[in-house]
Formats: C-alpha cells, sequence, structure tokens
C-alpha cells in the first residue's frame, strides 16, 4: 500500500481516535512528511533523534470531541479530565485545561505538574492503589478530590485530617465492577483479580464505615474496566453495576453526585484496528446511564470520565534515524535506530503494533521486509516486527506513529541512555516543551564516596 493512500483514509476530524496519523498529516510531492506544518525530516535535523513529536491540533481536536460529545447527549452536568499517566508534561497540563478538561493524577510529580501546569485543583483527581502519606498530604492541601482504593486510603486520611486543620476531604470510592474486556492482561483493570479499587463484596461496608468519619466527604463513586477497548457494550453493563453502588451511596446518606467512569476508548495503531469513535463511546454510556436513572428514579449525576490514550497518542509521533543493517540470507534483514524500548518499552511489555514510515520517502514503494531493532543491549529489544517499508539507508528517517501515550512516561534510562526531548508542532512553528536528557545529566543524582576517590 502506497502511504499517500494512509493520509487520504485517516483524517476523521471529529474523532482522531480513530486515525492512524495526526490531523492535517500530509506528503509533499517531494515525498517528505509534513505534520503540523513541519517537515518531520527537518524536526529530525533540528531537534536530533530520537525526538517525540506532538500536534497540538490532534491534541485539542480530541479534548474538543469529547466535550461536544457530552453536551450533545448527556443533559446533566459532566467533566472530563484527561487521565496524566500517558503523558504528562506543564505545556500538555496547559493545554488540556485550556480545552475545559480536569485531570487524573497518579502520583505527586503528577500533581505538581497539574496544578502548575494551570489545571484547577478542584478539577484533579488523585488515583493510586498505594498512596504515601506525603501524596495524600499534598492532595489534601490543594483540595483535590482523593479516590479511595483500599483502607489503606483511609487510614492515613484519618491519621492527616486529625493533625491538620479538620476539614472535610472530598473523595470517590473506587471498586472493582468484575467487568472483563477483550485487551492485554496487564492493562485490564475492571476484573475481580485486580490490585485497584475495593472489592464489589466490600463496597457496602466500606460505605457504611466512611459513615463513622466527619471528615468523610464522599462525593463520587469509581470504577474503570480497563485500556486500549473496541467494545462498547461493557461500558453499559459497568453504568448498571455502577449505579447500584451509587445509589446504595445515596440512601445511606452519603451527598454522592458524580459517576466516574473511568477511560479505556482505544485508538487506532494499525489498518486493522476499528475502535469505536469518541462520540458512539460518549453516546452508549450516556443514553445508558440517562436510562438506568430514570428506572431507579434518581437524579442524574456528574458525568465524569477519564480519557487519556485517545486524547494524545495519535498526536504522537516518535522520529528515529536509521543505523546499522543486517541481513541473514533467506531468513530477515534487521534495520536498527538509534532509539528503541527505552523511549518506547510498549513493544517488548505488550508485544504492541505500530505503523511507520520514511519520513522522507513516504511516497516510495515499499520494496523490502525489515524488523525495526532497537539499539539496547537486549535480543527482545524490536519496534516493528517484519515491516514493509521502502529501501533504506543509514542516516534516514524514521517515524512510528499513535506514540503520544505511554512512551514518554513509561520511558527509562535503561543502558544509560538519556530521554529523547518532546517537541510540539502546530502552524508551521515547533517548539520544545521538553528538553532532551544529556548523558552528563544521568550522573547528577550519582554520589562517589570519598573512600573511592583516588589520594594524593
Amino acid at each position: 500500500m502506497k502511504t499517500q493512500m494512509l493520509f487520504e483514509n485517516n483524517q476523521d476530524f471529529d474523532s482522531p481516535n480513530k486515525n492512524i496519523t495526526p490531523l492535517n498529516t500530509r506528503v509533499d510531492s517531494n515525498g517528505r512528511l509534513i505534520v503540523g506544518g513541519c517537515f518531520l525530516g527537518e524536526i529530525a535535523k533540528e531537534y536530533g533523534t530520537p525526538a517525540y513529536i506532538l500536534d497540538e491540533l490532534t491534541i485539542r481536536k480530541s479534548c474538543r470531541a469529547y466535550v461536544k460529545s457530552l453536551r450533545r447527549y448527556y443533559p446533566g452536568e459532566s467533566l472530563p479530565l484527561y487521565a496524566s499517566k500517558a503523558n504528562s508534561s506543564l505545556c500538555i497540563s496547559s493545554i488540556i485545561a485550556s480545552e475545559g478538561f480536569g485531570l487524573d493524577a497518579v502520583s505527586e510529580g503528577e500533581l505538581i505538574t497539574a496544578l502548575k501546569g494551570g489545571v484547577i485543583s478542584d478539577n484533579i483527581v488523585f488515583h493510586g492503589n498505594n498512596k504515601s502519606y506525603n501524596e495524600l498530604l499534598i492532595a489534601y492541601n490543594n483540595n483535590v478530590t482523593i479516590v479511595l482504593d483500599n483502607q489503606h486510603d483511609i487510614d492515613l486520611l484519618n491519621r492527616i485530617v486529625n493533625t491538620n486543620s479538620g476539614r472535610k476531604v472530598q473523595l470517590m470510592l473506587r471498586f472493582t465492577p468484575g467487568i472483563e474486556c477483550h485487551t492485554h492482561d496487564y492493562i485490564r483493570t475492571g476484573h475481580i483479580d485486580s490490585k485497584f479499587g475495593f472489592s464489589i463484596e466490600n463496597v457496602k461496608n466500606t460505605l457504611n464505615q466512611l459513615k463513622q468519619f466527619a471528615w468523610a466527604n464522599l462525593i463520587g463513586i469509581h470504577a474503570h474496566i480497563g485500556s486500549q477497548i473496541f467494545e462498547l457494550q461493557p461500558h453499559s453493563d459497568l453504568i448498571e453495576v455502577m449505579l447500584n453502588v451509587y445509589e446504595y451511596a445515596l440512601q445511606i446518606g452519603h451527598p454522592v453526585k458524580d459517576l466516574n467512569v473511568g477511560g479505556g476508548l482505544g485508538i487506532k495503531y494499525v489498518s486493522s484496528d476499528d475502535p469505536p469513535s469518541i462520540d458512539s463511546w460518549i453516546k452508549t454510556i450516556s443514553e445508558t446511564l440517562i436510562d438506568s436513572c430514570k428506572r431507579r428514579n434518581i437524579q442524574l449525576p456528574r458525568l465524569i470520565c477519564e480519557p487519556g490514550r485517545s486524547i494524545i497518542a495519535t498526536a504522537g509521533i516518535t522520529l528515529y534515524k536509521v543505523g546499522a543493517r543486517k541481513e541473514i540470507n533467506g531468513l530477515k534483514t534487521y534495520i536498527s535506530v538509534d532509539g528503541g524500548m527505552s523511549d518506547n518499552p510498549r513493544p517488548i511489555t505488550y508485544e504492541s503494533l505500530y505503523t511507520a514510515l520514511l519520513v522522507d520517502k513516504a511516497i516510495s514503494e515499499n520494496n523490502e521486509i525489515v524488523t525495526i531493532a532497537g539499539k539496547h543491549c537486549e535480543s527482545g529489544d524490536v519496534l516493528l516486527k517484519e515491516y514493509s517499508l521502502p529501501r533504506s539507508l543509514s542516516g534516514d528517517y524514521l517515524g512510528i506513529f499513535g506514540t503520544g501515550a505511554y512512551n514518554l512516561s513509561m520511558s527509562s534510562n535503561y543502558n544509560r541512555i538519556p530521554r529523547p526531548p518532546t517537541v510540539l508542532v502546530k502552524d508551521g512553528i515547533s517548539e520544545l516543551i521538553q528538553k532532551r536528557e544529556m548523558p552528563e545529566d544521568l550522573l547528577q543524582f550519582d554520589l562517589l564516596p570519598d573512600r573511592f576517590i583516588a589520594k594524593g
């Protein structure tokens, strides 16, 4: 398939998660790939490789698709939250806040980044299955809504409140609904055997226990059934299970008003992927919630959702430079690039698939099958297996699409390789929003005791 067809068939502005490429991706007559009005080959030369590229338009259009669909289908109040574990930075926090989003944080670092990035504290929820005392204290002091995941959270908060101002804490309660989706075992969080949330059989006891604490202001119920989900029915099932808990909380006197259904909507990584649109996902959840509330004769809650991947994954491209070639006669050809599992651990972790091309040969015929290998000292460091590309030369630039989510946030310094920079593109302008780590930066926290330093 010629690459030109990839762009012609993947420009859904209303639901960017159904695209492989960022919005407004195009190719000039010389076969050079352009994203956000910027030539990717020129970006690679200016900022070096590997480099993460984010298209601002795609991020904003994804946010607006959620806001538009919530307004279209849900007559009650709603609040979309960005699941910042997908990709967290000051700039991203600022963009999503400007689009009317709140934010879901899971660590002190994500909390601080969101607050300094301009997200309103009232619109932040704090998750985690093993929150520290200090993390909970920061959330408490900033009036962030805390999602109770287990008894440990309750015990720590009781200590915090009793040794501080004594004011109430805004809370949600997370439970595991026992709903499974067809996704990777490691990213299924809604089934019963999960480290997240209270077990469904313990929810009522916990709700009753919270009534004993004057500081506990339980405003919402939360559940999440997984990630990279292509099915809609599980979300309808989730609403019914959640409303059972929500209704019981109301009956015993908790002032619940929020129903947080999590996120998990999938994106299109390869041509065979067919995720639901953002619009159909919101429509399914909204209609189920409206009908169920009507049957139960309860007021519509504020509907909260937590998209992450479907906001930012499609906006991202990772640029690499091609280096070594190894041809094994009759078996395969390896093409090595200057990054790999330290900047994208998803292939080795989840066997994730991607779409890629040579950014300055975007309309050339794909005439060889290659395996794209990373540079790390690990035989499993392979980004793409048996992939069709034009003939590549050392020095060519390779772009891998769909890398805006979970690439930087899961990156490492394996082999003491520095993390890439992040470059934001829009309207022909590129801006550095996260600097490249340098090898010397990796030494800044190392200490050499005096006894190891040569004397004399």
